[in-house]
């Protein structure tokens, strides 16, 4: 033990030398950084680097270093005779060779430490566990895997399992925390899969689904960081109380340029505060949506009525519907974008109208002419080729030839077209279109981000403004680095004949770069990381996604990630068994066969880590009176408590709930479940109690719907109305299941009568 202390002591010496570089840096960047151009693109990129060191480096503070590894004299291999400390981070020495201190735990030396047996012990004598807290070793657990070797250190775990089941047992802290200390061999094996691809990790409740799906974001980045640092890695979950759950978990094991997000917060400038009822979600979340909205699209490609006139000075333009017709299937055949079709469209109008005034101006009074004088008019346009074109930009100037082409073919934008599909005649059946219909200027609801994304790619986005301003913008830098070059050459000037020899051989600024180049070097470069301008970018393509409770998401979410990830490099974690969404999917055959087809690997985690056997029995029961073949996860330990139910007078439900509540102080953090229509008689009931959209799962108590409630974990959970949350949608048996096996040691249950425990 107090060898190990030593050594805990020197690494965290080791840790604060490290991280006072990294804040010594960071200041000396902002103090010494001078005014020009170039200090200051040196001193942001120094200190973009080293914030992201030492936020990485103050992340990984509590249990550092967990583990041990002893290999085997046996002259083979680079670990021969080897011991490494593995933990959250690699740290090296500072010595010549720079070796290691600590070794990573994603590393390939560190990997026998989660997959090492006694009959597969690759090349290890000694497995080691290290319990620490704060900066003090309380405990260690040792493995011996070589037989053969008698040395014995007092330390040892007959079992092996005494540190997997001291962190199950453990009190919840409303945060989840990294397993990095006990991961087992099946989610080893998924967590280092190659990055490439599509990976299907499906698991039953407890199985550490959520954790695996985080641990290999960490490792990927490790492993693949060149690839995957450009582009990021993306971290999708159902709610922002899951994402706020999971939070902690990468910037502990050294990884903090992660986006974690929810599908509603993947169109940027969208900000979601709406409802929609699940019959009104489910709708909006269908394939055919994406058909109905290219539809609306084409919908706003008009044609007049018949002819539109169009006073141009003193003649009057004739923009016939067959000229609209021609200019409408001349921009759809470029297949371009509604937004980008436009310039075509219009540019065909203008054409023709062009012509029409030509031969008004360049051929009709001729032939009118010839006509009296019984003559033949001659052949073509008077007029010459530089008068058409000048005719044809006082066409383009005219007002109103501009809004009889903005009224025929307008420019949109996906807010517009959503808000006006939702407020207008919308191609759906009466029934569904009046479930989604929304007047105008309503709040965005989750369901529509995946409709505003879809709307984006139908329309396209015309740039051409935005191109020519920053050509602007880039002669205007031009003209001041010419400037500054002029300064720097001197206010004196020379002539050629003014120089002496000597004076002839000293280059000047202008004999080493020119004004543009000079520009582009000092042009101020984006400092964010990838993940935020990933998060501020609608077309970003992200290296790798990670999707949790994947069964959740609607048919339209899934084309807008498949958008954001090109590759088709994506980790999909979900149970269709907890399919709750009115929209979810309730395969992976329907998540991903309009993408990949059945190329794509499956994996499936069997044993649970979290609920109880106790628990898991009474959940597996209510399923099975649905399902009689239905099979959930085996649980790993047993507490010996059985849950138990109470039942209530309907008005005096919040008050039992809250006898419950109030029984079960001391027992951890304590979770209520119930319909979301009793939420707010129950925070009466129990004060002090969070609940909300994002309620602070640290709290002793917390209130949620079912929905609320997936992925979380509590030591105590009280479940109230099972039956109404049964009956209360399609997939209410679904959410029944997620509420019940929600519990790591207690679970309780109130019902007002007409339910009875399996």
């Amino acid at each position: 033990m107090r060898q190990e202390q030593q050594f805990v002591e020197g690494l965290y010496e080791r840790l604060d030398v490290l991280r006072a570089e990294a804040e010594t840096s960071v200041r000396g960047s902002f103090a010494q950084a001078g005014n020009g151009l170039q200090a200051r693109l040196e001193r942001d990129v120094t200190v973009s680097e080293r914030s992201g060191t030492l936020a990485a480096l103050n992340a990984v503070e509590s249990g550092l270093c967990f583990g041990r590894l002893d290999f085997t004299p046996d002259g083979v291999g680079e670990a021969d005779g080897a011991t490494h400390h593995i933990g959250r981070m690699g740290i090296r020495r500072d010595d010549a060779e720079r070796s290691p201190l600590l070794v990573d735990w994603r590393a390939p030396v560190a990997r026998p430490f989660y997959l090492a047996t006694g009959h597969t012990p690759m090349g290890l004598r000694r497995r080691r566990h290290l319990t620490t807290r704060g900066r003090t070793v309380t405990a260690l657990h040792d493995e011996i895997l070589d037989l053969g070797d008698t040395t014995r250190t007092g330390y040892e775990d007959p079992t092996g399992d005494a540190v997997l089941l001291a962190a199950l047992n453990g009190a919840r802290t409303g945060r989840m925390s990294d397993i990095v200390r006990t991961i087992q061999a099946e989610q080893d094996r998924i967590i280092r899969a190659p990055h490439r691809g599509v990976l299907v990790v499906e698991g039953g409740p407890g199985t550490g689904k959520t954790a695996v799906a985080l641990h290999r974001a960490a490792y990927l980045l490790y492993a693949y960081r060149e690839q995957l640092a450009r582009r990021a890695v993306l971290v999708v979950g159902p709610n922002p109380a899951f994402l706020a759950y999971i939070g902690d978990v990468l910037p502990s094991l050294g990884e903090t340029g992660v986006l974690l997000a929810t599908p509603a917060e993947l169109f940027p400038g969208v900000t979601v505060t709406g409802t929609d009822t699940p019959e009104a979600a489910a709708i909006k979340g269908r394939a055919d949506l994406a058909d109905v909205l290219a539809q609306v699209v084409r919908d706003r490609q008009t044609v007049p009525d018949d002819v539109e006139e169009i006073e141009h000075e003193q003649w009057t333009l004739s923009l016939e519907r067959a000229i609209a017709e021609d200019a409408r299937h001349h921009a759809r055949a470029t297949r371009l974008p509604h937004n980008l079709a436009r310039a075509h469209f219009g540019r065909y109008v203008l054409d023709a109208l062009t012509e029409q005034l030509a031969d008004r101006i360049g051929r009709e009074p001729y032939e009118a002419i010839a006509e009296e004088l019984g003559e033949e008019a001659p052949e073509g346009n008077l007029l010459t080729p530089a008068d058409i074109e000048q005719l044809g930009k006082e066409v383009a100037g005219n007002p109103a030839v501009t809004a009889a082409i903005d009224a025929l073919w307008p420019e949109l934008t996906p807010h517009r077209l959503i808000t006006d599909f939702l407020a207008g005649p919308i191609h759906l059946p009466d029934a569904e279109a009046e479930l989604i219909r929304r007047a105008p200027g309503g709040e965005w609801t989750a369901a529509d981000v995946p409709l505003l994304d879809e709307a984006a790619e139908l329309l396209g986005e015309d740039d051409h403004a935005a191109r020519a301003a920053a050509a602007r913008d880039y002669e205007e830098r031009v003209a001041y680095a010419k400037g500054v070059l002029d300064v720097s050459y001197g206010s004196r000037t020379y002539e050629f004949e003014d120089l002496d020899d000597e004076e002839s051989e000293v280059l000047g600024a202008h004999d080493l770069i020119d004004a543009e180049r000079f520009a582009e070097r000092h042009e101020e470069d984006d400092h964010r990381s990838a993940a935020a301008r990933a998060a501020a970018d609608r077309t970003w393509a992200f290296g790798h996604i990670i999707v949790d409770e994947a069964q959740e998401l609607s048919a339209m979410t899934w084309r807008l990630l498949m958008r954001r990830c090109p590759t088709r490099s994506m980790t999909l974690v979900g149970d269709p068994a907890q399919v709750g969404d009115a929209a979810g999917c309730d395969s992976w055959k329907q998540i991903l066969d309009p993408y990949v087809g059945d190329r794509y690997e499956h994996t499936r985690l069997g044993v649970n880590y979290r609920t109880p056997a106790e628990i898991m029995d009474v959940a597996a029961r209510v399923m099975r009176d649905a399902d009689p073949t239905f099979e959930p996860p085996s649980s790993v330990r047993s507490t010996g408590v059985e849950p138990w139910v109470r039942v209530s007078a309907a008005q005096e439900l919040p008050r039992t709930v809250a006898e419950a509540v109030a029984a079960a102080d001391g027992a951890g953090r304590l979770a209520v479940v119930a319909p979301a229509d009793l939420l707010p008689a129950l925070a009466q009931a129990i004060p002090g109690a969070s609940y909300g959209t994002t309620p602070d799962l640290t709290a002793r108590v917390v209130l949620l719907a079912p929905q609320q409630a997936k992925g979380l974990e509590f030591d105590t959970v009280v479940v109230a109305e099972p039956d109404r949350i049964r009956s209360g949608s399609p997939r209410g048996l679904n959410d029944l299941y997620v509420a019940l096996t929600r519990a790591t040691q207690t679970l309780g249950l109130v019902h007002t009568g007409g339910w009875e425990l399996p």
